[in-house]
């Protein structure tokens, strides 16, 4: 059975507009506006499994996109540690060289947080099991009608560097190309598994 994955990042936050590590922020009104501005554009498909990340603003985000969502701790946004709700101008002030290698290198990771490298593995292992859990889906059906099931689509709300690791993942890229993707709020990114495995295909949006 293939698999279709739609990624999509969360609307914008204030404390993001503001320059903030994330801290579990809600959405404001102009994210939850935009969000529900974006739902004829994004085009996601309505037979869809819904998984969300368990932060605030990835819940919220689903609910103005109207798609009612299972949180997966797996989502959730990359750990900031020590650097959680502070503003980056703050940082770059008191621990500069830290920063810097957290934004070039895949290893570097914030005191007390998880590196991107650590992502990668923590989003390849819930797109793996996305792929097995599909296959037994394809077995029972097998068994029980004597015919494989058709491809199956997956829906995920959660953060833009979640979204730089599943495309890190798919291509098998090493880690260090990190920094030179960029994810908006309320991007998507479409990833597709077949024998091939994952593959990276331009999300199709209206």
């Amino acid at each position: 059975m293939d698999t279709r994955l739609l990624l999509v990042s969360h609307a914008a936050t204030a404390a993001q507009r503001a320059g903030r590590f994330p801290a579990d922020d809600p959405l404001d009104a102009r994210g939850r506006a935009e969000a529900e501005a974006a739902r004829t554009r994004l085009a996601l498909p309505a037979d869809a499994t819904v998984f969300t990340s368990p932060a605030v603003c990835a819940r919220e985000t689903a609910a103005a996109l109207g798609l009612s969502a299972t949180p997966a701790d797996a989502l959730a946004d990359i750990d900031y540690g020590q650097w959680r709700g502070q503003r980056l101008a703050e940082i770059a002030d008191q621990a500069p060289h830290q920063l810097a290698a957290w934004t070039r290198e895949p290893d570097a990771a914030p005191p007390g947080g998880e590196s991107f490298g650590e992502l990668v593995r923590r989003i390849g292992d819930w797109l793996d099991a996305q792929q097995a859990n599909a296959h037994s889906c394809n077995a029972v059906n097998e068994a029980t009608f004597g015919a494989p099931a058709h491809g199956r689509s997956i829906v995920a709300i959660t953060h833009a560097p979640l979204l730089r690791a599943a495309i890190v993942h798919a291509l098998g890229a090493s880690p260090a190309v990190f920094c030179r993707i960029e994810i908006a709020p309320l991007s998507v990114v479409e990833l597709r598994h077949s024998r091939r495995g994952w593959t990276w295909w331009p999300a199709a949006t209206v």
